[in-house]
């Protein structure tokens, strides 16, 4: 116990989050390194889109309804089954349809289609990203014990584990409510991910964003340690309340002017 080198995840864990607490890492590193810890105990079940929420298409479709469902669904991959939803009979790539824009002539959906991948709910999130790597698919199906489609699962699934969510072009764009200003005077319900700047300019406070960018980057740091839901910590004139956490990051924070900003 003594020899100062850990002997399970949890040890490890905590050794890397008093690294980061020492300023050897930031605190996206270390959060992508939990996560990449954390995938190798995770199993496709535990991370695919189910398949009620699947995008797929039906391989008798005419050419009109199935640019109309690509267009309005965003998506880049699809899977195309025959009258029943559990018979795939490959993956159709959107890529795949440009050149049938505004004319149908010739248009064979089986002929476009690419062979599907099929895992089972079981499998390691970890060895899944190695065989995405090592045959270049992007999309698995997932099948149950009876072999019927149970979910989807795609890289970016699995990537996000690893360093968050991944928001591209198609997810709402709307921008998220970083600083809530509250009916207590002085108080703000602030996201983790608020930068220190912006912070700055809303509260009237001066914190410097030379070191961190975010103020859930700066208060863990001043913790010393991954805080949990409750605790708390003045800082510069504030008094920082975690509000919401989890075992990897803070999320977000009740925050209080308590004295003269500094």
């Amino acid at each position: 116990m003594f020899s100062g080198e850990p002997r399970n995840r949890d040890e490890l864990i905590e050794e890397l989050r008093t690294a980061q607490a020492n300023g050897l890492m930031s605190n996206d590193t270390l959060t992508m390194v939990e996560g990449a810890i954390k995938v190798t105990e995770l199993s496709v079940d535990d991370v695919m889109v189910p398949r009620a929420q699947i995008v797929s298409l039906p391989a008798d479709a005419p050419l009109a309804d199935i640019l109309a469902t690509v267009v309005e669904s965003g998506h880049s991959r699809f899977p195309v089954h025959g009258e029943d939803k559990d018979e795939v009979l490959g993956i159709l790539l959107a890529k795949d349809l440009l050149k049938y824009f505004g004319q149908s002539d010739g248009f064979d959906l089986r002929g476009l289609l690419r062979p599907a991948v099929l895992i089972p709910e079981s499998m390691r999130l970890n060895v899944l990203l190695a065989e995405f790597r090592l045959t270049r698919n992007h999309m698995a199906l997932v099948v149950d014990e009876y072999g019927g489609v149970a979910g989807l699962i795609t890289i970016e699934d699995v990537l996000e584990q690893i360093v968050g969510e991944i928001d591209d072009e198609h997810d709402d764009e709307e921008d998220p409510v970083l600083v809530e200003a509250l009916a207590e005077e002085g108080a703000f319900l602030v996201s983790a991910l608020t930068p220190i700047a912006d912070f700055n300019e809303i509260a009237g406070s001066h914190f410097s964003d030379e070191e961190f960018d975010t103020i859930g980057g700066m208060v863990t740091s001043e913790f010393g340690h991954l805080p949990t839901a409750g605790e708390e910590i003045s800082v510069g004139g504030f008094l920082f309340r975690v509000t919401q956490a989890d075992d990897r990051r803070v999320q977000a924070f009740h925050v209080t002017r308590v004295g003269e900003v500094s």
